[in-house]
């Protein structure tokens, strides 16, 4: 037996190839940090019971699979995390590098980095790749982490970050994981 859950809202995602950041507070539509309407979304949840599901599940989000894990540190994939698995993640991952893609459903710079991200988890099989929807959901630990705009990346080491960011920058990011390292 499976459920399937669509929730959706009146706005359209973002999706201007121009622009590299959203500004969450000039955006009206990022609740999770600003307090306003409902994220402009639309997802799909399947539950499925008994005999229908196995082991750990993949998750599809921002049209790539990601895994939801325990407190495990994988690398060569991203990794979903939330407010209550991201910080035993970054403990479990130790003396690695943890590097954080902290997007919304709604950004289009967002879902242009996903598959290159996608494709940095790949290829550095030292760091250990994680990701973070700042919904409503996540608000407490997209508040600690200091978000100000989406994408923001930031790179951690021995639990601490290190540096961070900003936009649809893969270059960017791409040196400062090696300075990291």
């Amino acid at each position: 037996m499976a459920l399937r859950l669509s929730i959706s809202s009146s706005h359209g995602p973002a999706s201007s190839p121009a622009i590299s950041t959203c500004r969450l507070a000039a955006c009206g539509r990022f609740p999770a940090l600003v307090g306003t309407s409902a994220a402009s979304q639309k997802r799909s949840l399947t539950v499925m019971t008994g005999s229908e599901m196995r082991g750990v599940t993949a998750v599809r989000s921002s049209s790539l699979e990601t895994t939801s894990v325990g407190a495990e540190a994988v690398t060569g994939q991203v990794t979903e995390v939330t407010k209550d698995t991201f910080w035993p993640i970054v403990k479990a991952a130790g003396d690695k590098v943890v590097v954080l893609d902290m997007y919304t459903q709604w950004c289009g710079p967002c879902k242009m980095m996903a598959p290159k991200f996608q494709e940095m988890s790949e290829k550095n099989l030292d760091v250990v790749f994680l990701k973070l929807d700042c919904n409503q959901d996540n608000k407490p630990l997209a508040k600690e982490l200091g978000i100000k705009v989406v994408p923001t990346f930031k790179i951690l080491k021995d639990g601490k970050v290190v540096k961070e960011v900003t936009g649809a920058k893969i270059d960017e990011l791409a040196h400062a994981i090696e300075t990291v390292k």
